[in-house]
């Protein structure tokens, strides 16, 4: 009784975010949709391949849309090391210069995961690096890198098929030319659905500000992915 209680308000929490980030006016929701197809090679090695549409400007336009290509190994049942690459069509609507851009974003990640009664927690640091293509240092395209730190905790209800699980992440940017440090943080709710032997259903709903800034945009994003895992038999 006490946790339901927990998570009551912890859903509350992140309802009564929302409601009240509707009236800032820099504010926007976006739609993020996407498959993903994933290989295990064997217990401890997998490969995926994603597929990605973001919208924006209250679900009207195209942010971007990408192609994903990522590895994660399991070094023991319960640290694992990763890797992606990433490639991007971004749609530049502001600024002087407008249009689409191509982008490269490569990433590597190290995970811890461990369960503490019906509870699932995951820690995550992960390293991004991005560029725009086309466009060399010398005519100002610097690395756009962070450093990113996330935990997520799930909670496995009994006879329940939708387990919620939250998590939160701080990004730290750094730039040439650049002011550096924490630029934004992410929270987020969600759940999945398991289609046993047709994949895998997730949906969610994410709240993402600005930090060190004196008028943060916020971003609403409501998400809907489905994964298929394919096995070497």
């Amino acid at each position: 009784m006490k946790f339901n209680k927990t998570i009551s308000n912890t859903i509350l929490f992140f309802f009564l975010v929302a409601s009240g980030i509707t009236y800032s006016q820099n504010s926007d929701l976006g739609n993020w949709t996407a498959i993903e197809l994933e290989y295990k090679f064997n217990k401890k090695l997998s490969f995926g391949l994603e597929e990605q549409l973001r919208l924006k400007e209250n679900i009207s336009q195209i942010d971007e849309y990408f192609t994903e290509i990522s590895t994660e190994y399991d070094l023991t049942k319960n640290f694992s090391i990763g890797a992606g690459a990433r490639f991007i069509k971004e749609n530049d609507n502001e600024g002087k210069i407008q249009g689409n851009e191509n982008h490269f974003r490569f990433q590597l990640d190290a995970a811890y995961k461990h369960k503490i009664d019906q509870f699932s927690l995951k820690y995550r640091f992960r390293y991004q690096n991005k560029n725009e293509l086309g466009i060399s240092a010398s005519e100002g395209d610097y690395a756009n890198q962070h450093i990113r730190l996330k935990t997520s905790i799930g909670y496995n209800i009994k006879k329940w098929k939708l387990d919620p699980e939250f998590s939160a992440e701080l990004f730290n940017h750094f730039k040439k030319n650049e002011e550096n440090g924490f630029d934004k943080f992410r929270l987020s709710i969600g759940t999945d659905y398991d289609l046993k032997k047709y994949g895998k259903i997730n949906l969610y709903y994410q709240f993402e500000k600005e930090l060190n800034t004196s008028n943060p945009s916020i971003l609403n994003v409501i998400g809907l992915k489905y994964k298929y895992t394919f096995k070497n038999k």
